[in-house]
This record gives structure tokens, C-alpha cells and sequence, in this order.
């Protein structure tokens, strides 16, 4: 019986840790590797045309299920091609293992064909990274930087040189049970008293929630009756609190709306739940408030608190919600019920009127049919950019869908890798990929992907032939528009050529049929919207210091986004104010 190899111990370990897919592109350091999977049933190799597109996939499908996944580069170029997926990972707190295949041992520090030093380039992505420099290093690097992937939520990289992995693996090596899942973390008695005091003296409460609410929606919602507190959220946290919520004031931030803003700055106590909200900007600074996090090096690094809980958002509340007294006033809750739905109200029409004459089409228009034609349980990646703006805007979250971007790192082309990992993780399930131009044009090479493995991925461009969210950069900074105009092709008879379902939409009547047809079709499909690139978005409230790292546009010359049947959600919240 041959002796098994690193390469397949390596991979037999990836299996035992429930990694299903490991997302790449072929090449001579991964050979041992590749075909230790070829040779296992238990896990696949999913052959992308970039390796930026496998780390992208791998951290959607890890965002999607909590469980690792896993990607890989061959040596040099082939591996830096993961760094900015990785990233994006890393910063999402997607639990991913990378492995970075090594030129030959015996090279390592002569400047060899294709030499660069992976555990160090990926260090500040990572929350390890390591080269494995010796048959006897396995299993043990491989096993411990699982733990850190799963453990800390986040990337780890194994640097594994090509000719070490053909090795045979070291006889009785050493293998411990590996840990796959993530514990609960309950804050201590003394913090939990002091924050129900801090509850207690305060006469108005809101919260403010984002990703780290996941899981959390009934314990956020019995809180808030409790105290009965306007309930705001960030983007991220968007899927997981807007829902199923009649305390819900909308959200607040570059892309916000509704009355998130004057909720956090009108009250007396503000609890952040789960959230590292990066624009301090958009924060109170006169206000007293307290910060939820499971990660302790989130506490606090955005603005000053009061209190600083570390642990779960759900297990905190369970303790904290019985420990509170109940208020009985719910006059500052229902004052910003009435302006969250106001201030909807007020913006709606931007999209509604003469839409259907419109050319080109409204991208407000464009989110807010996908919206209604979208399955009740599809999952949606958003490509940076204006895409944002629209899918934080229009798409209706119900408990089932999910919503997946580069929310934290901001990268563009996102959303077709993104959605490639989301599909294949549930074939069955539909996956949207909500896709600008500019992103789309970057990594088109990896649409190629779903037509090789005829996966069903909706792709729905959203071709205003421009950088809109850099050309809004440029405005904001009193700067003409240059170099973000794209000359873009019929992206349309590029996915019927290359074998997929293509249609292009260039009047707002022909829409909702184009969805239809797309989704109705049992393969991969591109709709190639033609849309307005004179249609903006406003935040809420506009500040000079707001502008920084991200565009805000003037009120007076763009439009004010719609924001979908969310109006329908806020008036419907109002039936609970009490008539006098």
C-alpha cells in the first residue's frame, strides 16, 4: 500500500474540518495538492479563471454558512492573485484557509523563478500565516491554523512548497480533534448590572445593530418592546434586524436613510450591538453610549464609551432584558416612527414618478422590481459602488434572504465571485449577483466559471457606463468628473456568446419581463441593464467632515434614492403608535 503523501494529508485534513470546495487555479507548486483532491470524493476542486474570484468565493460561502472554506494559489503571481479577496475575507470575518503553494524548498531566498514570501506578504490579512518547511511541520501547522480561521473568525494561510507536499507524510504523525465551531461568550455579572442601570436612568434608548445581531433578532426585539427603543441599524446588519421589526427607524451612514440619524443623536443612552460602524462622523459625541461586541479589539475604537461589553449579542441580551425595568413612555419611539416614515415618504417619489418613461431606466427602479421578482429565500451579492446604495435601499430582507458584499473592505468586482461561491454552496437556492459595470468588466473572466459548471447564477448589470460612486468622489471634492467613463459593449451578446442566457434592457417596460425570462432559465444568465448615470443618492445628513475615504453627494443636484416598499414597512409601524 503506497504511503500517503503530505499533499493528501493536507487535503484529508481540509475534509475532516468540513471544507467541501477548495476554489483556484492549477499550477505546478499545487499539482501534488490538485490531485490529492482529484483522487478524494469527499472534497472538490472548483477550477475559477482568477484566483482573486476563489478567495471571493471561498469568504461568500463561509459568510453564507459560519463553516470554513477554503481557496488556493499556485506559486508567486498565482497566489498574490489572493490577497485582495482575502482581505475582503478577513475583514468580513469570514472563517477562510488559504493555501499559498511554495516554489521549491531548496529555492526559498535565492530570488528562484516566481519567488515572493506568502507567510509574509499575507500576514496582515491573516490571523496567521506560515510556511511549512518541513514534512514533520504536518499536520500541526495545517490543524492550528484552522483553529485560528474558525477560532478568531478570519483568514489563515498555510505556505506550503510544492515539493514538500509531493513528500511522503511523516509516519504516526501527530493529529488532535479539530475545533469547527465557535462557543457563545457571555459577558460578566458586574458589566451586565452596570449596563441595566445605565438602561434604567436613561429616559430615551436606541439601539443601533449590525452583522454581529445575527442570530439575535428575538432577543433584540423583546429588548426593545422593553424599553421601548427605536431600532437603527448599519449595513451589515441590514439581513439580519430590518425584518419582522415595528421598532425599525431605518439606517444610518454614507448609504443611510430613514430616521437612524436622529434616533442615535436625539437620545439619551445609545447601545451599539454587534456593530464596528466605521464612520464616526455619523456618531454622537454628546450622547452616552455603551458598545456590544463579541471581538473586544472593536470596543471603543470608533468613538468614546461609557461602557464597553464584550461578548454576544444574543447571550448579553438574554441576560440583560430580565434585569431591566419596563418603560412605559413611548413617546420617543413613536416621534421617530413618525419621522423614519416621513422622511421615507418624502424620498420615495424620486423613483416612482414616470418611471416606466424613463430613459435610460432609473437604477432606483431597476433594485426596487428585482426586489419584488427575487425569490423570498434568494441570496444577493452586491458589488461595491452604487450597487451599494441600491441594494441597501430596496432589497427587502425577510429572515430568509441573504445579503452578501464588500460591505467592510470595499473592494470592487465582488459580487460575481461572491456569488459563485453562494451557488455553489446551494444549487438550488437563487443567487443574484447585483453587478455595476465597472465590477462586472474587471473579472468578467469568471462568468466563463458559471458556464463551465452551469451554475445558475443571475447576474444583473447595472451598466450606467461610469465609476458613479467615484464620480460622485470627484464632485463632493469640487473635482470635474475624468477617467470614469467606461465604453462599454452589449455585456448581453458576451454571455449569449460565451453560452449563457443574455438579454439587454434599455426601456423600463422590457424589465420585468427580462427578470423573469433570466430567472425562469435553468442556467447561468446576464441581464444588461442600460441605466441613468445621472442618478446619485444623498445620506441623511451631510457634514464637511462626513467626506472622508467615501463619496457624499449634494442634495442639490441628485437625487434622492427611493427606498422600495421599506415606506410600506415604516407606515405599517405607525399602526402601533396609540391614538389619543
Amino acid at each position: 500500500m503506497a504511503k500517503q503523501t503530505v499533499a493528501e494529508q493536507f487535503v484529508d485534513i481540509l475534509v475532516r474540518a468540513g471544507v467541501r470546495r477548495l476554489y483556484g487555479v492549477v499550477g505546478d507548486s499545487l499539482n501534488p495538492v490538485v490531485d490529492a483532491i482529484r483522487r478524494n470524493s469527499a472534497i472538490d476542486w472548483i477550477q475559477v479563471r482568477h484566483e482573486e474570484t476563489a478567495a471571493f468565493a471561498a469568504g461568500a460561502e463561509a459568510q453564507l454558512t459560519g463553516k470554513l472554506a477554503a481557496c488556493a494559489g499556485s506559486c508567486g503571481p498565482g497566489n498574490l492573485h489572493l490577497i485582495n479577496g482575502l482581505f475582503d475575507a478577513h475583514r468580513s470575518m469570514a472563517p477562510v484557509l488559504a493555501l499559498a503553494s511554495h516554489i521549491p524548498s531548496s529555492e526559498i531566498g535565492t530570488t528562484f523563478f516566481q519567488e515572493t514570501h506568502p507567510d509574509r506578504l499575507f500576514s496582515e490579512c491573516s490571523h496567521y500565516s506560515e510556511l511549512i518547511s518541513s514534512t514533520r511541520q504536518m499536520p500541526r501547522v495545517l490543524q492550528t491554523a484552522i483553529q485560528h480561521a474558525v477560532g478568531q473568525s478570519g483568514v489563515a494561510v498555510v505556505s506550503l512548497p510544492g515539493d514538500i507536499a509531493a513528500d511522503p507524510a511523516p509516519e504516526r504523525a501527530f493529529q488532535h480533534a479539530l475545533v469547527t465551531t465557535r462557543p457563545s461568550v457571555r459577558p460578566g455579572d458586574e458589566e451586565i448590572d452596570a449596563l441595566a442601570r445605565m438602561v434604567d436612568a436613561a429616559d430615551k434608548v436606541t439601539l443601533f445593530c449590525g452583522s454581529g445581531t445575527a442570530g439575535a433578532h428575538a432577543e433584540v426585539m423583546e429588548f426593545a418592546e422593553r424599553v421601548k427603543s427605536p431600532v437603527g441599524h448599519a449595513l451589515r446588519g441590514k439581513e439580519w434586524i430590518q425584518y419582522d421589526n415595528p421598532y425599525d427607524v431605518g439606517m444610518s451612514g454614507l448609504l443611510g436613510y430613514g430616521a437612524a440619524y436622529e434616533a442615535t443623536h436625539e437620545c439619551d443612552l445609545l447601545i451599539l450591538l454587534g456593530t464596528d460602524f466605521p464612520y464616526n462622523a455619523f456618531l454622537p459625541d454628546d450622547v452616552r453610549i455603551v458598545q456590544v461586541d463579541v471581538r473586544p479589539e472593536h470596543l471603543g475604537r470608533r468613538t468614546k464609551l461609557d461602557l464597553a461589553v464584550w461578548g454576544d449579542v444574543r447571550e448579553t441580551l438574554r441576560c440583560l432584558t430580565p434585569k431591566v425595568r419596563v418603560k412605559e413612555s413611548r413617546r420617543f419611539l413613536d416621534r421617530m416612527l413618525k419621522k423614519h416614515a416621513d422622511a421615507l415618504e418624502g424620498v420615495v417619489k424620486a423613483y416612482t414618478r414616470k418611471v416606466e418613461k424613463h430613459v435610460p431606466i432609473h437604477p432606483e427602479y431597476v433594485a426596487s422590481v428585482l426586489d419584488e421578482e427575487a425569490a423570498e429565500d434568494a441570496v444577493f451579492t452586491v458589488d461595491t459602488g452604487m450597487c451599494n446604495v441600491w441594494a441597501a435601499r430596496y432589497l427587502t430582507p425577510n429572515g430568509r434572504r441573504r445579503v452578501i458584499g464588500s460591505f467592510s473592505h470595499g473592494s470592487m468586482a465582488n459580487a460575481l465571485p461572491q456569488a459563485i461561491g453562494a451557488q455553489f454552496m446551494d444549487r438550488g437556492r437563487q443567487t443574484v449577483s447585483m453587478s455595476g459595470d465597472g465590477g462586472f468588466a474587471m473579472l468578467m473572466g469568471d462568468f466563463l466559471t458559471l458556464v463551465q459548471y452551469d451554475l445558475p447564477v443571475k447576474v444583473v448589470l447595472f451598466n450606467n457606463s461610469s465609476l458613479g460612486m467615484v464620480e460622485l468622489e470627484m464632485m463632493v471634492s469640487g473635482l470635474p468628473a475624468y477617467g470614469t467613463t467606461n465604453h462599454n459593449p452589449d455585456f448581453s451578446a458576451i454571455a449569449r456568446a460565451a453560452g449563457a442566457f443574455g438579454v439587454r434592457v434599455e426601456k423600463p417596460g422590457q424589465l420585468r419581463g427580462a427578470l423573469r425570462d433570466a430567472f425562469r432559465h435553468k442556467g447561468p444568465a446576464l441581464v444588461d441593464v442600460v441605466t441613468d448615470p445621472n442618478a446619485l443618492s444623498s445620506p441623511p445628513k451631510i457634514s464637511a467632515e462626513m467626506v472622508s475615504g467615501f463619496a457624499l453627494s449634494a442634495g442639490k443636484i441628485v437625487l434622492d434614492g427611493g427606498v422600495g416598499r421599506m415606506v410600506q414597512m415604516a407606515r405599517s409601524n405607525l399602526r402601533n403608535i396609540p391614538r389619543v
